[in-house]
């Protein structure tokens, strides 16, 4: 390769490279903030949406995936929490996780549409594996909210930015 052709195809290798950290870190990112660690995504993806670099169906979906599979995670966490709730490192306390428990008998498998909100939401999901709520349905549910609140606040960034 003559030295243009080579210097556009490392540009072109280092746009990769940080695509696929900025995707990277924002998958990681909302994966961790669906779990029960204390996290939030939100200003990641805003972040990113204001950068007006990405396309925002990427975006969105990168972020949602890596919630959902948090919120698996929890759900997985909650089908084995008998094992494990007497532990010292258990990350859920036991009043919060009583307190998603009994919102989540009162209101069933929908009140897993909260799952996007902040403090009961993670919870909520754990107590869905507790219960036993099957995977599908835990699936659609919680999808529907993590994707929703992610079209929401893309949207009123995007509109933010006029």
């Amino acid at each position: 390769m003559a030295g243009g052709g080579q210097s556009a195809h490392l540009g072109q290798i280092a746009r990769n490279m940080t695509d696929l950290a900025v995707y990277g870190g924002l998958f990681l990112t909302a994966l961790a903030a669906a779990t029960i660690l204390p996290m939030q995504s939100e200003a990641a993806l805003v972040g990113l949406v204001l950068t007006d670099a990405y396309p925002l169906w990427a975006l969105l979906t990168i972020a949602s995936i890596g919630n959902v599979l948090g919120a698996v995670i929890n759900w997985l966490l909650g089908r084995g929490i008998d094992r494990f709730h007497h532990r010292r490192w258990f990350p859920v306390k036991p009043a919060v996780l009583d307190r998603a428990s009994a919102w989540y008998r009162r209101y069933g498998k929908w009140s897993l549409l909260m799952s996007w909100a902040p403090i009961v939401g993670d919870p909520l999901t754990v107590v869905a594996g507790v219960l036993r709520e099957p995977l599908p349905i835990f699936l659609l549910l919680v999808t529907f909210a993590k994707v929703g609140r992610y079209l929401v606040l893309t949207a009123a960034t995007v509109s933010v930015m006029g």
